[in-house]
């Protein structure tokens, strides 16, 4: 029995696209996985710490071989516990809408919450990181309304997959299928790229 864990950050519910793709996988992977589990942390949910100048103390100290103290060592137990959360997991559903050309600030949040020494990556000066996280598998749904693939610059730019794509095979998981649907909402009739994008949502449930 292996865990699926599904890491939304839309806060549109019904009306977000990407949850809508991210549910058509969900509901395909639980009839091909029957003896597996699936869980979602939906990072509007109000359990996902913040990372302030506490968490940033906890983290120097920690790099400096040293143990958080007060306030710190709070916000360090927090991040580790989100870590654990997000690491007990095999495998991975993300659901990320593009927001101002990147990411949701809150799955950027959640980023720097469990991106910590010791837990994704390892750090030696004479040689860099290393990634911890080795093992799993993700995939990820990534929508945008305006900016798409060989549109003019005025139609936006793409740095939501290359950093959060950078991020996962920075952490250790290199085994990534990507899912998109970029419709230019303003002027094209979405359904067809709808319909393949879910079509393509299936499809890798199916076979992850």
């Amino acid at each position: 029995m292996a865990t699926l864990l599904h890491i939304s950050s839309s806060p549109r519910s019904e009306a977000s696209e990407s949850l809508s793709l991210a549910q058509a996988f969900l509901d395909t992977y639980a009839q091909t996985h029957p003896g597996d589990t699936i869980e979602t942390f939906d990072l509007w949910d109000g359990t996902l710490p913040e990372f302030g100048p506490a968490a940033a103390a906890a983290k120097m100290a920690v790099f400096a071989g040293q143990e958080p103290q007060g306030e710190a060592s709070r916000a360090w137990a927090a991040s580790l516990d989100t870590f654990h959360r997000f690491a007990a997991a095999d495998s991975y559903l993300f659901s990320v809408p593009m927001w101002n050309a990147g990411i949701p600030y809150i799955l950027k949040q959640f980023i720097d919450v469990v991106s910590q020494p010791g837990t994704v990556f390892g750090f030696d000066p004479e040689t860099g990181y290393t990634s911890l996280l080795e093992g799993k598998k993700a995939a990820v749904i990534y929508t945008s309304a305006v900016y798409g693939p060989g549109r003019p610059p005025a139609f936006g730019s793409d740095y939501q997959v290359p950093y959060f794509a950078e991020w996962l095979q920075w952490i250790g998981i290199k085994d990534i299928q990507a899912i998109e649907f970029r419709p230019n909402l303003a002027t094209a009739d979405a359904d067809a790229g709808r319909a393949a994008a879910r079509i393509a949502a299936i499809t890798a449930a199916t076979d992850f």
